[in-house]
């Protein structure tokens, strides 16, 4: 009896540390939530105030102004609506937008997403000069002034300063493809300020544990990375192969051809800034499948800029198959979107998760979100699968992490 008793004391005792140590990590989050961040809001820093961004920012306005929740992935994220997210901070590198207000400098060239809210909400907060590092490709020079970038003549600020000052709680990485030292600078930037950081360009930084650990480590949740779209190439694409895994129809090869006229597409013009691109868009695709396609039977990545096109994006997919006996299938599809609004309903989703896990004390890697949103997560998922989870976390019936 008596050993049961301190068995009984025992479990008292543990109970209470644990109830202990949990007050204290609840403490610890609420100071760091009060700690610059009105209750309310997202705040949210932007690197880079190109199309992506244009779309975004405009999306936050529009949906602010309309309560409708038509053409959002989720119109509600545990409490979280677009019209809670509000742009603290913006870096930018371009001539014409430093030194701008967001509203205005969104509107610039050489952007020339869709403009479907001119009359921004809440756009005063001024586009600071970033650093440019690695973050202009050297054949952009030789183009017309309008559609590639101007770099501004003026010294970076302190960006992990200004993240602190602002109390911006999520960054938003929207840089060109290839810009691999800018973006673990940003992601640094992120580590020393306590920031969350959402990374939509194929640099490998989530994806990758060593960078997953430091998030971990420093207590940060962190989604990515290379921003899927809405309804794009990369998800059709998916689907497609899915349906030959599930059907049991073998796929031997496909290739899917992507065109535009943004700087996005100017920029992936430079073959040697599209490695993690490339490997990206792929295994997006051949991730679905539980057998390998040798690397000659796939190809998937941009292909051209042509210019006329503007921010209007248009796929091409091929997928040969052998199905039963031999008999062959073949899948031809054409897709066109405006690509930046695209992207921007799946980073809208992107940032209230993030906030959520921020809520929640979560640190390194969001997996199933970084599943849903991103074509390089940490672990790739089947969409379905990964769907069925989040909405579930949304009806209270399940966990995300």
């Amino acid at each position: 009896m008596w050993i049961n008793n301190n068995k009984e004391n025992n479990k008292v005792k543990a109970k209470g540390k644990i109830e202990k140590n949990s007050e204290k990590r609840e403490e610890k989050r609420e100071g760091k939530r009060e700690e610059g961040v009105s209750k309310g809001k997202i705040k949210i820093a932007i690197v880079g105030v190109g199309n992506c961004a244009s779309a975004l920012v405009q999306g936050i306005s529009y949906y602010t102004k309309n309560k409708n929740a038509t053409g959002l992935i989720h119109g509600e994220i545990k409490g979280w609506r677009p019209e809670h997210i509000e742009v603290v901070a913006a870096f930018d590198i371009d001539k014409r937008k430093v030194g701008k207000p967001l509203r205005e400098a969104i509107f610039q060239k050489p952007n020339c997403t869709i403009i479907f809210d001119r009359e921004i909400v809440n756009g005063d907060v001024e586009v600071m000069m970033g650093p440019i590092l690695d973050g202009v490709a050297p054949h952009m020079r030789n183009y017309p002034e309008d559609r590639t970038f101007v770099p501004a003549d003026e010294k970076p600020v302190d960006v992990a300063r200004v993240l602190k000052e602002t109390g911006a709680e999520i960054l938003v990485n929207f840089l060109p493809v290839g810009s691999e030292e800018a973006a673990r600078f940003y992601a640094n930037a992120c580590l020393e300020s306590g920031v969350a950081f959402i990374n939509c360009m194929p640099v490998f930084i989530v994806s990758d544990e060593r960078w997953s650990e430091r998030f971990r480590t420093a207590g940060i949740p962190a989604i990515g990375d290379d921003i899927k779209s809405q309804l794009g190439a990369t998800i059709l694409h998916r689907a497609v192969a899915n349906l030959f895994r599930m059907r049991g129809v073998i796929m031997e090869k496909s290739y899917q051809l992507n065109f535009g006229g943004n700087t996005d597409f100017l920029n992936m013009l430079d073959h040697s800034r599209l490695k993690t691109k490339k490997i990206s868009k792929t295994e997006a695709v051949t991730s679905i499948l539980n057998y390998e396609i040798p690397p000659d039977k796939i190809h998937i990545g941009p292909s051209d800029y042509v210019q006329f096109l503007n921010d209007t994006k248009i796929c091409y997919i091929r997928v040969e198959g052998v199905a039963f006996g031999g008999a062959k299938i073949e899948i031809d599809a054409k897709l066109k979107v405006e690509d930046s609004p695209n992207s921007a309903a799946v980073v809208m989703d992107a940032i209230r998760f993030a906030k959520v896990a921020l809520e929640e004390g979560i640190a390194g890697p969001i997996y199933t979100v970084s599943a849903f949103t991103m074509k390089h997560p940490p672990k790739q998922m089947v969409d379905e699968q990964v769907y069925e989870e989040i909405e579930k976390f949304l009806r209270g019936e399940g966990k995300l992490w």
